[in-house]
């Protein structure tokens, strides 16, 4: 079995791909996988640890090239790409600047450019997106989605983590309301702030992370960006991006309630699930359709 690459392997890596790449920083990037590194500013490399993840990372560099031409933002591009071992897949792609959105907030401006995201992914044909292996995915059960939920806020609730009642806005009748709406899409279906980058003008500039693309539900990416940029900003970029109320209404749901239910799980930056839990419960004037 072949040894997980280590940073050394990327380092002598870097020195035939790039002029002084030996001498590049190299930090860690967890976002983009376990062995991936951002290489100085501009750079990202990642190295396939086993056959299916090179097979994935080939595909996640064909379907960006088939994204491209149809989203007003971003999308890394491939810089170098070939086998680091034998069968092994290493890709070098660019990096769109800015910050991620963990960190930095996202302006009307930026809004603008979340809802071009939405507009270019259900613009590409899936016809396109299905031959390369990207898998057809069910939509989700809001009515399972929100009894796990239930349980999760009524922990919290006990913890002084959140007020259960506060889940009582979505009723059984809403549940029934907000199915699904859509035809399937390509759908990013990763859009955590740490996905997004943000110039110092609050405008989004780039999204990374497209390995977990599938072609199903757009509510999906509504949700993403509940718990990535805020319900508020999230709702108004999928309105402008096209969607009607009940599709941005599912989507702003479906955050919600796996906002409560990670928060719950933990797993992770509690801190971090905390603030993604805060921002998917901001209050919206469009949740009165639900009443």
């Amino acid at each position: 079995m072949q040894e997980p690459p280590a940073e050394d392997t990327a380092r002598h890596l870097l020195k035939t791909l790039l002029p002084n790449g030996g001498g590049a920083e190299l930090r860690p990037a967890p976002e983009d996988g376990p062995a991936a590194w951002r290489v100085g500013t501009g750079h990202v490399l990642r190295l396939a640890p086993d056959g299916p993840a090179s097979r994935e990372l080939r595909r996640e560099v064909r379907l960006r090239d088939v994204v491209r031409p149809h989203v007003t933002v971003a999308v890394p591009a491939c810089a170098a790409a070939g086998e680091w071992a034998p069968g092994l897949a290493y890709v070098l792609d660019t990096r769109p600047p800015g910050d991620s959105a963990e960190v930095r907030d996202v302006t009307a401006a930026g809004e603008e450019d979340l809802a071009g995201l939405l507009t270019g992914l259900r613009a590409v044909p899936v016809a396109r997106a299905v031959p390369l292996g990207v898998p057809t995915v069910a939509p989700r059960s809001l009515e399972n989605l929100r009894r796990e939920a239930g349980i999760a806020a009524g922990r919290l609730d006990a913890d002084g983590e959140f007020e259960a009642a506060r889940l009582g806005q979505l009723t059984a009748r809403a549940v029934t309301r907000l199915g699904p709406q859509s035809d399937a899409v390509l759908v990013h279906h990763g859009l955590t702030g740490d996905r997004l980058t943000v110039a110092a003008d609050g405008h989004v500039r780039g999204v990374l992370g497209w390995g977990g693309t599938v072609v199903g539900d757009p509510a999906e990416d509504i949700a993403g960006l509940t718990v990535s940029v805020g319900a508020r900003a999230a709702v108004r970029a999928a309105t402008l991006g096209g969607y009607g109320a009940r599709v941005c209404l599912r989507g702003l749901w479906l955050g919600r309630c796996e906002a409560l239910v990670r928060l719950f799980e933990g797993g992770g930056s509690l801190g971090l699930l905390r603030v993604r839990l805060e921002r998917a419960w901001e209050p919206i004037l469009l949740e009165l359709v639900t009443d």
